[in-house]
């Protein structure tokens, strides 16, 4: 006989296994066992919002296994995440086991290591109810939402559409971004900067126009820059005053999952799926060469920023050993995360053992969890080691009553930027001026006028929009990812390049439902009842009472918005192309349907043609030489295959380039993103090269 613990995710069992040893059997739920069925409601309104669950088709056999399994056991531990879904589910398992919820039968693991397992094992504590009613109030608020208003969008929208609280209030945010950026009315401004020479330098370096005559430059036309410029011609540029002295920059905090996903889309290009996979990889675990199976880092859905005391103390000896003890602060480092909805039951994200270096673990990692490891593991370290100093120097220079001013800095001493800098927004660089004095006549290499105008606001980024779930508080770090992924799996919104621009349906979406239902989409609202579900955890509300709050004021804007759109339908606007109807004559224009985008007649109910939107790429099908089009997957994901497919069957993950293979001809394939290989998928090749 032996003890049974459960885990979430197949992918542990063996390190938990290899901890734990023979005494246990260790096996995975594979996620969620029950759910509220897909074919009605499931929640009795009336009766204090009593969910319905049912077994999750195809769950069956797991759950045999375990029910078996669990009867031959001396003990049963749950070890699903420590996250509300993974309490929801210990919840179920027990619930459909046969447990009493007052038993000590709840591990969590904060890291898949061999000392964050028996970490878990020795501090078993019942099922936390606060937590799993959070996660049911979440559940049943969102099934709320999509059963009761989706079908008010089929009848006034469009068949097959869906909505989404947290989904529906994210859309908005990029269709009031874009209605920003179309109204916006840029403004005329002038710069003026001058190219200057010090001594016997030969690097000119940068000044600019900062006051006349003691006022601040302001500059608004051609006009008044041309006044100064003629008022500045033939006057010496005089070094007025230097300023020298030191400043410290300090290290940022390790990653949260909201800075993890921001940073990786910054430096990897990563979308926030991705991200969240691999990180999802380095928690799990895998064989470390020398080391045996092992989790590489704490678990990756956090938005607290606290490190434990031994990972400091381990950082510590690590940065002494390898750095020297000047790269140490004066005292360890803490962080704490701003805003009253920061949930502190994990640690940061970081490195489970800070001595295995990305190097060390290379060899046992893909290429994704080797670049993913070394970000999380160099933003860690280097949140634990001392400032950058630097020498900086300031110079006000006159001519004629206009006073240029620059700056600059060189390095006194690097501290953690050794390991890690954070990327500059503005891209500006500044580096070291040549050595001024007060008096110095400079050499002018050219001075002139620059024309600027006020941009609008940019749009959303992933990077940035998971950055303005974090400041409003409408999304927490277990739904960042998916809450994008599913706004564009809807045709709510689409990218461009890396931006995100909301589609016509979501645009006229977004309209609607802050015609009827403002609260679902008012990002404030939103905030609140992700606020309400904190507190649900935390014991401090009740989670039917959360519910019935929220759900009086939703019934009377649906009665009141099926009132108002009584016989009304709100149109979807085409988006006009220039392709012409090969049967008809009349211009095309894209809509979107049930599977995405396409391309329908104007001439519709007389010409019913339609076409699907085919983006072509560069180069040519390695099997059959025609073109080779771009396609997505069911989950939205980009591949590429030969447009005379089903014939040909040739698919690849990796793009098309311009560029010829210098053996056979063929097109070059793009394996691995920017820094990836040229690879040739020509059968018998087998050329390839790195990028250039």
């Amino acid at each position: 006989m032996s003890d049974l613990i459960i885990l979430e995710s197949p992918s542990k069992i063996h390190t938990v296994q290899h901890t734990l040893g023979s005494a246990y059997k260790v096996v995975a739920c594979k996620g969620h066992v029950r759910d509220l069925p897909k074919s009605r409601l499931a929640v009795d309104i009336e009766h204090g919002f009593k969910p319905t669950y049912v077994n999750i088709d195809g769950k069956e056999r797991v759950i045999d296994d375990i029910r078996a399994l669990a009867k031959k056991s001396d003990h049963v531990y749950f070890a699903t995440d420590p996250d509300r879904e993974g309490e929801a589910i210990s919840w179920h398992l027990a619930t459909i086991l046969g447990f009493d919820m007052s038993d000590k039968n709840r591990v969590t693991f904060n890291e898949i290591t061999k000392s964050g397992v028996e970490a878990g094992m020795k501090s078993p504590r019942s099922i936390d109810m606060n937590i799993v009613n959070a996660q049911q109030a979440r559940r049943i608020l969102d099934r709320i939402v999509g059963y009761k208003l989706s079908p008010f969008l089929w009848k006034k929208v469009r068949r097959g559409l869906s909505a989404g609280r947290v989904q529906s209030a994210a859309v908005r945010m990029i269709v009031d971004r874009e209605e920003e950026i179309n109204s916006f009315v840029p403004v005329e401004y002038w710069s003026i900067e001058a190219k200057l020479l010090a001594g016997s330098s030969k690097k000119p370096f940068t000044a600019k126009l900062a006051t006349v005559d003691g006022k601040k430059a302001d500059l608004k036309t051609k006009e008044e820059t041309d006044e100064i410029l003629a008022r500045i011609e033939g006057h010496d540029f005089v070094v007025k005053s230097v300023r020298k002295g030191t400043r410290t920059r300090s290290p940022a905090a390790p990653f949260s999952t909201s800075t993890l996903l921001s940073d990786a889309a910054q430096r990897l290009g990563w979308q926030s799926r991705r991200t969240m996979s691999v990180a999802q990889e380095l928690y799990e675990g895998m064989e470390i060469e020398n080391m045996g199976a092992m989790g590489l880092i704490t678990y990756m859905r956090t938005d607290s920023l606290r490190i434990s005391d031994e990972a400091k103390a381990l950082a510590k000896d690590f940065i002494e050993k390898n750095y020297g003890k000047n790269y140490l602060p004066a005292a360890p480092r803490n962080y704490k995360a701003g805003g009253s909805n920061v949930q502190d039951a994990h640690e940061a994200i970081r490195p489970t053992v800070p001595e295995l270096t990305p190097e060390r673990v290379k060899n046992s990692l893909t290429a994704d969890q080797y670049k993913l490891y070394k970000l999380i593991w160099s933003r860690f370290l280097a949140s634990q080691m001392s400032d950058c100093v630097l020498n900086t120097t300031a110079a006000s220079i006159d001519v004629n009553g206009c006073v240029f001013r620059t700056s600059g800095f060189s390095v006194k001493f690097d501290g953690f930027t050794v390991l890690y800098e954070e990327q500059n927004d503005d891209g500006e660089e500044q580096s070291a001026l040549p050595e001024l004095k007060e008096g110095d006549v400079l050499k002018v290499k050219s001075v002139g006028g620059l024309q600027h105008f006020t941009q609008p606001p940019a749009r959303y980024t992933e990077a940035t929009l998971i950055k303005a779930f974090k400041e409003y508080g409408i999304a927490r770090p277990s739904t960042y990812a998916t809450t994008i992924t599913t706004v564009i799996q809807r045709s709510y919104v689409e990218r461009e390049g890396k931006q995100l621009r909301p589609t016509p349906l979501g645009i006229v979406t977004t309209g609607l439902m802050k015609d009827h239902f403002k609260d679902i989409v008012d990002l404030g609202f939103t905030a609140e009842m992700e606020d309400d579900l904190d507190k649900i955890e935390l014991g401090e509300k009740d989670w039917q009472e959360v519910l019935g709050g929220f759900y009086k004021g939703f019934e009377e804007s649906l009665e009141q918005a099926e009132e108002d759109m009584q016989g009304k339908r709100v149109k979807i606007p085409d988006e006009a192309t220039d392709v012409i109807c090969e049967k008809c004559g009349k211009p095309m224009v894209i809509k979107i349907g049930k599977y995405g985008k396409f391309l329908a007649c104007t001439g519709f109910p007389d010409c019913k043609n339609t076409r699907r939107i085919v983006q072509e790429t560069p180069g040519k099908c390695p099997v059959c030489g025609k073109k080779i089009i771009q396609k997505k997957t069911s989950k939205g994901k980009k591949y590429f295959g030969c447009e005379d497919n089903p014939k040909c069957r040739f698919m690849t993950w990796d793009a098309p380039t311009a560029e010829i293979c210098p053996d056979c001809g063929s097109t070059l394939f793009n394996k691995g993103g920017a820094k990836g290989r040229l690879i040739c998928h020509k059968d018998g090749c087998g050329y390839e090269r790195e990028l250039k």
